[in-house]
């Protein structure tokens, strides 16, 4: 089988921003208890984070966490999170049937960012609290000192703010399942005076509206607008969230289900700027892909009702997963001119590229490598190149191309990859690479992984799903040619 790209400068779809290689810590599961926090541990460090986490975490490249939640923030009181942990209550966690400690809260949070190399993006409960508890939090983690929270942050032993530029004004908030749900009327007037008061106590924040809970709600497509239609003027990003899952064991439709992922963000683009049009406006709301993931496999895992940190949807991911988490990758960059935040969900245990064992080891799990090699290596703008493939019918999609890429170019430093996917489950691809006007660049690397069963898994004596290399691919100045295993992810590095 035949495919060709072609890349051109003018293909240009938009700079890449740094955090559409954010991810996600939830109060949940084992994500902060015995995911990046355990005292006790061998590798825990002064102030109980572990540092094998922070390690991986680090390779992986992650710009921005969002934090506390999730479900768990509609019904979170950020007041119990701070001040002597001695002191703090355990509170009943509705949304997640847990018992929570609060030994981790804002402070720790902002520490550990700190530590892991990464900012924070910071949700506000508009489920059971409302602005000015929202407005109170901004104060409290940015206002220099002189007034009230200020200096409560203060007098817990943190003289400097944290400074927080990015919010999410609640999390869901049209699902049922949502502590505080509410209709698009309401949350959209709530959104708008949050998103007000907490810019007026600190004017340097962006605000990102919550977005239907996924695409397939009955209130999606009708909720964007309207909440839009309220808080237009007032915010900056509007959220989608998505998973996926393979409960019929069809591996050509898993694969193709980028399509509908790539048709979301389309939808709701399309809507931003429908609202946009619609108040004469000159300002563009880009998005926030703030949860996404492969996420099926733990479904339905029993374990103990208002336990602290049970072990809650542990997936252990296969080789198709890292397939359809990278053919996710490649559908974030190719809309890098409006996606401008993502989170891969989560981050550590709870639907996670990193797992740990309490009191013992990690790994990376099979999800661990797409996400490394495009946060890695994805700089600069992403190009839409030019593809010419053969497609396929499956049970779920019709016209799917066998070959998903995306290319990056980073101008200043002359480097340039290529990433894709091919989804035959069968078929080597000959890839032909036309560079229409970038003379002089030459592959310098060719990395893949491929030859895997699609049920294939990493555990914590044998990371054995991952990359490796190839020999260089055959290059002539403007064409290169290569050659794609079938089910294959794979990352051409150009250099000039």
């Amino acid at each position: 089988m035949k495919a060709k790209i072609t890349i051109a400068r003018e293909l240009k779809a938009g700079n890449i921003d740094r955090r559409i290689f954010g991810s996600f810590i939830e109060h949940l599961g084992r994500a902060v208890y015995g995911g990046i926090y355990e005292p006790g541990h061998p590798l825990a460090d002064e102030d109980g984070f572990r540092k094998d986490v922070i390690e991986l975490i680090n390779q992986l490249n992650v710009p921005v966490v969002r934090y506390p939640g999730g479900n768990f923030v509609s019904g979170y009181r950020w007041e119990d999170g701070i001040g002597p942990v001695e002191s703090r209550p355990k509170r009943l966690d509705l949304a997640w049937g847990t018992t929570e400690p609060n030994l981790v809260g804002t402070n720790e949070f902002m520490k550990w960012c700190k530590k892991a190399g990464t900012s924070p993006m910071m949700a506000v409960n508009l489920g059971t609290r409302g602005p000015e508890d929202a407005r109170r939090l901004v104060e409290y983690c940015n206002h220099p000192g002189g007034s009230a929270l200020s200096d409560l942050r203060v007098s817990h032993g943190y003289k400097e703010p944290w400074g927080v530029k990015l919010w999410c004004l609640g999390n869901e908030m049209d699902g049922p399942w949502q502590m505080g749900a509410k209709t698009a009327l309401e949350y959209g007037r709530t959104a708008l005076e949050a998103s007000k008061l907490m810019k007026w106590t600190d004017n340097s924040i962006e605000t990102v509206l919550c977005g239907s809970s996924s695409r397939q709600m009955n209130t999606f497509g009708d909720w964007e607008a309207t909440t839009l239609d309220i808080a237009y003027d007032s915010i900056d990003y509007v959220s989608l969230h998505q998973y996926y899952g393979n409960h019929s064991k069809d591996t050509a439709s898993f694969l193709a289900k980028s399509l509908e992922f790539d048709d979301f963000i389309y939808s709701v683009i399309c809507i931003c700027d429908y609202i946009k049009a619609k108040k004469r406006s000159k300002k563009t709301i880009n998005l926030s892909f703030d949860e996404w993931n492969v996420w099926y496999h733990s479904n339905g895992t029993p374990f103990e009702k208002w336990s602290t940190a049970p072990a809650q949807l542990e997936d252990i991911y296969n080789f198709e997963d890292a397939l359809l988490v990278a053919c996710m990758l490649i559908t974030l960059l190719r809309h890098a001119d409006r996606v401008k935040i993502a989170c891969l969900a989560q981050l550590v245990n709870v639907i996670a590229p990193i797992f740990t064992e309490n009191g013992g080891g990690s790994f990376r799990q099979t999800i661990f490598y797409p996400f490394e090699q495009m946060s890695n290596h994805a700089k600069g703008y992403a190009i839409r190149p030019i593809i010419e493939s053969d497609k396929y019918d499956c049970k779920e999609f019709t016209d799917v191309p066998y070959l998903e890429s995306v290319v990056s170019y980073d101008e200043e430093n002359g480097e340039m990859a290529v990433f894709c996917v091919n989804r035959s489950l069968d078929e080597e691809m000959q890839l032909d690479i036309s560079l229409l006007d970038f003379e002089g660049y030459k592959p310098i690397a060719f990395d893949s992984m491929d030859g895997y069963g699609v049920n294939e898994e990493n555990t914590f004596n044998c990371e054995k799903v991952c990359m490796h290399s190839n020999p260089l691919p055959d290059s002539d100045g403007k064409y290169v040619t290569a050659k794609l295993k079938p089910l294959s992810f794979n990352v051409i590095r150009f250099k000039k």
